[in-house]
């Protein structure tokens, strides 16, 4: 294959595990004199007995403070910023689904240089070409997803059409005049778009020219992601993308054709995004094919780098890590993600994860695929009881009684566990036009 089509930056891509370790590492070096003239990232590092000018190798970084959002609500509005507030030109902020949203600044360089940087490998690896027309569905205003892929089409010369989520009888449509061979958007807006065109009379597969979709705000399951590519055009690939607003937006990491196929994601921008794998309790490094939480450090952001910060997003570092045949052997593997350390559910005693019930529900004919929710009765980790509402499809043959028996039974086998289960009528429960809200705590239970 011709490497231009392969790589996006050759001289990165191709390098192994420890070409990847010395850019780290040179760029770690400058990262600390940076933050050594912030008063704030100087007080952040007093608590490990350190100063950021000491992040000299990959193992003083084993010994910098973690970062979390407590950390940077406490410094309140503009948390660590590393630039003057004249020389921010754009602010971008976390969604504050539990609690205020951090503010994060980009400057005229992050903009200009670092996001089309990262977001062209991004393209690249996944499988997009310059001039594709792209279906832009992710969201603007505050969140860095639509951004980031605005600034990054653009330099990487797709065609850009930024429609955001909504608007889905006409985004039906526009699929076939306007011929987009490529979309950005949720997994579940996706298959919305699907089951409304169906219901249009359109045939997805048969009418739509897309051939690759870039999915992030929420991990689907290898189920799920099978059922959505069947519905589309022969040869199409749904690429997991996965980021954070913390690390600069969707750029750690992206699925390659080869990783794809075993559910697997590059760790794409290694040379300017330091991600650890760690296991949450201990903080130490997790082997291949163990279960840890992405820490990433951001070695190049101009305005508000993060070191360590912890995501709380849980992933299984591939059984192996540098082996994939698209030739990105310093660039390891991980899988999708599991879930978050702290959505984390214990049911009776039970380690239960949100994506190990959308596994079920996935997998079970009869049942709507994207509608589905967990109620909690309580605050607590510590459950005795959550209940599971799912959707019955229009055109299954299976009662709600009965998809409500198997989908209860399928979790008690898998889990060991004992769920109630609410079936509804297709269309009743809501649905998410981007990042998808699965776990729902009603409060204590009246006496």
């Amino acid at each position: 294959m011709d490497q231009k089509l392969r790589f996006e930056h050759p001289e990165v891509e191709q390098l192994d595990r420890d070409g990847i370790r010395q850019l780290q590492q040179q760029k770690l070096g400058q990262l600390g004199g940076r933050l050594q003239q912030s008063p704030e990232w100087m007080a952040h590092f007093r608590k490990a007995g350190m100063e950021p000018r000491d992040l000299r190798t990959l193992d003083d970084l084993a010994r910098a403070p973690t970062l979390e959002k407590a950390d940077l609500r406490a410094l309140y509005p503009f948390p660590m910023l590393t630039r003057e507030l004249s020389e921010i030109r754009r602010f971008v902020a976390t969604s504050g689904t539990t609690g205020l949203p951090v503010m994060f600044g980009l400057t005229e360089r992050d903009m200009t240089q670092l996001l089309p940087y990262q977001m062209c490998r991004i393209f690249r690896a996944a499988g997009l070409l310059p001039g594709d027309r792209v279906y832009q569905g992710y969201g603007y205003g505050l969140w860095i997803g639509g951004l980031s892929m605005d600034l990054g089409l653009a330099a990487y010369g797709a065609v850009n059409f930024p429609l955001g989520p909504g608007r889905g009888d006409l985004v039906t449509k526009w699929m076939i005049d306007h011929a987009y061979t490529a979309c950005s958007l949720s997994p579940l807006w996706l298959m919305t778009l699907v089951n409304l065109a169906k219901e249009q009379g359109i045939d997805p597969r048969r009418e739509w020219k897309l051939r690759v979709g870039l999915f992030g705000g929420q991990s689907v399951s290898a189920a799920f992601r099978d059922q959505l590519e069947a519905d589309l055009p022969p040869g199409f690939l749904a690429q997991n993308i996965y980021g954070t607003t913390e690390a600069g937006g969707p750029v750690i990491g992206i699925s390659c054709p080869h990783s794809h196929d075993v559910d697997e994601m590059h760790l794409i921008n290694e040379d300017t995004i330091i991600t650890e794998v760690l296991d949450p309790h201990t903080l130490k490094p997790v082997g291949p094919g163990e279960v840890g939480e992405v820490v990433v450090t951001t070695l190049e952001r101009d305005a508000s780098p993060v070191v360590r910060w912890r995501t709380r997003d849980l992933v299984r570092l591939s059984e192996h890590p540098y082996d994939c045949p698209c030739g990105r052997r310093g660039l390891p593997k991980i899988g999708r993600i599991i879930g978050r350390s702290d959505d984390m559910l214990k049911v009776r005693g039970v380690i239960v994860f949100p994506t190990q019930v959308e596994d079920v529900i996935a997998e079970t004919e009869g049942a709507v695929k994207e509608a589905w929710h967990i109620y909690i009765d309580g605050e607590h980790h510590l459950l005795e009881e959550i209940t599971v509402a799912i959707e019955r499809r229009r055109d299954a043959e299976a009662s709600r009684e009965d998809l409500s028996y198997r989908v209860g039974h399928a979790i008690h086998s898998r889990m060991g566990i004992r769920v109630k289960v609410e079936c509804h009528d297709e269309g009743t429960l809501p649905r998410y036009e981007a990042k998808a809200v699965r776990v729902h705590r009603r409060g204590m239970k009246a006496g």
